[in-house]
């Protein structure tokens, strides 16, 4: 099986050669012995199965949640049944209907793959997969019934299809957490092997050695440009370089792989990798490709089949249109909402700011919005009032990246200050500006007039559309990112935003909030 994976997250790969600072290299015996080669392949059979008892954990939770619900839904319509009484037999005979629909369900769930191990822990795929079917199942449901003229009370399907949605979802995101929890501690993952040139399998490595959601650990690697029998040094990767292409089974064979992940173009093009396909297939492991395209999201890619030529299509990014006018209703009913709900706290939150310090309580800053657009941000004033006077004093101090001012225990923040930044109480009156219009629930982090000043392309890309309460940079780390890293994660934003990828983005800020990094 080939698959095409995008790695998230990420990053530029470094410059340069690997191994030895001149570049040289030595005998691969240095780095793989026969020990390391029979504790790995000892390791593979034991942690091989995982994925098999994680899919067995979901067969069963998913049919606990099926008989809950069909069970809920037929106690809310018709009681506790008494078999014994005729006039009630006739809703006894429900009790079929609900075995049919827990069949159709749980027969549903398998089919469309939603325990296929490729979307175990990360992405929408199988929260999408696992909607689909439940839609489906009692749309068949509904239709078998209207054929046969088999009369049901609708409130049964009224209870039965949310609340088995809900159920669902709820079961698979407490299993997707236990999990995160399990990679965490680098368990439950799948080895793999990459292969490519030293740059690209390096640049690979560092991804996923950083994003254990995937659910790989690198387990060792295959260099193209080396020549069997030879090996670069560590510690470029920390990962033993075993051969070259040619003796990829030897490899697999190893380090236990399940997969092999080609990272770039290999010599001899797409031949090449085809017929890598077919030994790998022989050997029961998994090919992945590590495409090239690494700041296009998923949803902009679009395969066409084409005997001979299978043609993928990259979607141009949307900056206005349709998918922009729900992106606005969005904002304005959850930024509404937010006012309303956060209103007792903001009576708190600006009679603390009151009493913590001599100043008005909010603040108002000129940043700068979409196509350059400037407004006036509003904020829980965190700092004291003549903190823009004694900026100038401070930039020997500066912790900040690129054209940012940081500091992590800046004397300008005042006691209340320090523990709102801590959990972004001070952002909330931002909701205002979304009810406005400056700014979006997600977007780009938004700047000051004095750091658009010094944008260059591609940064300029960032102001295409509204600055956000939160975005990629919220939930990666906030001012412990690298000024080059959040540039970019603010364009692989702009360019590749969804409407769902907007409310992953709204439920991972939640639980930065919670559990803070990077934020004063």
């Amino acid at each position: 099986m080939t698959e095409l994976r995008i790695l998230p997250n990420l990053r530029r790969p470094v410059a340069g050669g690997a191994g030895r600072k001149d570049g040289s290299m030595r005998p691969k015996h240095s780095v793989w012995d026969a020990r390391a080669a029979r504790t790995d392949a000892a390791s593979r059979g034991a942690s091989a199965p995982w994925s098999a008892r994680y899919a067995t954990k979901l067969r069963i939770s998913d049919a606990v949640v099926a008989a809950v619900v069909v069970a809920v839904a037929y106690l809310s319509r018709f009681g506790v049944v008494e078999l014994h009484e005729p006039a009630r037999i006739k809703e006894a005979g429900y009790l079929w209907v609900c075995l049919a629909v827990m069949v159709l369900w749980l027969t549903d769930l398998a089919y469309c793959r939603s325990r296929e191990k490729s979307v175990f822990g990360a992405g929408v795929t199988e929260y999408r997969r696992v909607v689909q079917a439940t839609l489906r199942t009692f749309g068949l449901m509904a239709i078998i019934l209207l054929v046969f003229r088999i009369e049901v009370a609708r409130g049964f399907f009224a209870v039965a299809l949310p609340l088995g949605i809900v159920l669902l979802l709820g079961e698979r995101w407490l299993w997707r957490g236990w999990l995160a929890r399990q990679r965490d501690a680098g368990k439950s993952l799948s080895n793999v092997v990459v292969l490519g040139n030293p740059q690209d399998v390096e640049y690979v490595i560092g991804q996923l050695g950083g994003n254990l959601s995937t659910g790989y650990k690198v387990a060792g690697a295959a260099l193209t440009t080396l020549a069997p029998g030879m090996a670069l040094l560590p510690p470029w990767y920390h990962v033993p370089v075993l051969s070259t292409a040619a003796d990829i089974a030897e490899v697999v064979a190893k380090t236990g792989a399940e997969a092999v992940v080609v990272a770039g173009a290999l010599p001899g093009g797409p031949k090449a990798i085809q017929e890598l396909g077919w030994r790998l297939e022989d050997m029961n492991t998994e090919l992945v490709l590590a495409s090239s395209l690494t700041n296009v999201a998923g949803p902009r890619l679009h395969f066409r089949p084409l005997e001979g030529l299978p043609l993928m299509r990259v979607e141009l990014p949307q900056y206005s249109g349709g998918k922009h006018i729900f992106k606005r209703a969005m904002d304005m009913l959850l930024g509404a909402a937010a006012l309303l709900v956060l209103m007792p706290l903001f009576l708190v939150l600006a009679l603390v700011v009151k009493f913590d310090s001599p100043g008005p309580v909010l603040f108002f800053q000129e940043r700068i919005g979409r196509n350059g657009e400037t407004f006036k941000m509003l904020k829980f004033r965190s700092m004291v009032v003549d903190a823009e006077a004694r900026l100038a004093a401070l930039q020997d101090g500066n912790e900040g990246a690129g054209v940012l001012f940081k500091m992590a225990n800046d004397p300008r923040v005042t006691r209340s200050g320090r523990w709102m930044r801590r959990f972004s109480l001070d952002e909330l009156p931002q909701f205002w500006n979304v009810v406005r219009g400056q700014m979006s629930l997600v977007g780009p982090r938004p700047p000051l007039a004095t750091e658009v000043a010094e944008y260059q392309q591609p940064v300029q890309r960032r102001l295409l559309i509204k600055p956000g309460i939160t975005g990629l940079w919220q939930i990666n780390g906030r001012s412990d990112l690298a000024w080059d890293e959040a540039v970019r994660l603010d364009l692989y934003y702009v360019e590749n935003w969804s409407l769902t990828g907007d409310l992953v983005i709204l439920w991972r800020t939640f639980k930065a909030v919670v559990a803070p990094v990077g934020a004063y």
